[in-house]
């Protein structure tokens, strides 16, 4: 059999232990070594030994893969760029929905990590990062597509950490500048 160590875990050690009991009591001899991976394999909840193993390979080749890398739509993100001054403030609103979602990570990348704001340091701190006088729509923008949190009675906000798509972090490489 394999030379290669194969992890084995239960959910559950007592169902585990009953199922290999009742399985050794109805034995006449003491099982071969297949048979008793076998045993242990069915114990596991798998069909047999090849079906544990098979699903082992399968587990581990998967986690081999490199992590795909997205690819950035430099046009959007050229696009997008236009919507900033060279200070890297917001110039104004875009219709599109998919550019307000850019135009909202731009923000939320500069939003402090792990740091709690009140309504009032929020609305000021966004009042400075665009041009068009609109930060309470900012401000709602970023809770509703959940980038930034608030408590109920809306007094403490703090940026909800996540990886920002892969044309928000060119955005970002591009607005640092």
């Amino acid at each position: 059999m394999s030379k290669n160590p194969l992890p084995f875990g239960v959910n559950d050690i007592g169902a585990f232990a009953r199922s290999v009991r009742k399985s050794l009591d109805g034995l006449e001899r003491s099982p071969s070594h297949v048979e008793m991976l076998n045993l242990l394999a069915r114990a596991g909840g798998f069909r047999n030994f090849q079906h544990f193993k098979a699903r082992h390979e399968a587990g581990t080749s998967l986690q081999t893969f490199p992590p795909v890398q997205a690819e950035v739509d430099y046009r959007l993100v050229k696009q997008l760029v236009r919507l900033f001054d060279d200070n890297g403030r917001l110039v104004r609103w875009p219709k599109k929905f998919t550019l307000r979602m850019f135009c909202l990570w731009a923000l939320w990348s500069r939003f402090p990590a792990r740091t709690s704001m009140t309504e009032r340091e929020i609305s000021d701190w966004l009042q400075e990062r665009h041009c068009f006088g609109d930060h309470a729509l900012l401000r709602r923008e970023l809770v509703d597509r959940r980038l930034v949190t608030r408590t109920p009675d809306g007094r403490v906000y703090t940026r909800i950490e996540q990886r920002p798509p892969a044309e928000a972090a060119a955005l970002f490489e591009q607005l640092r500048k």
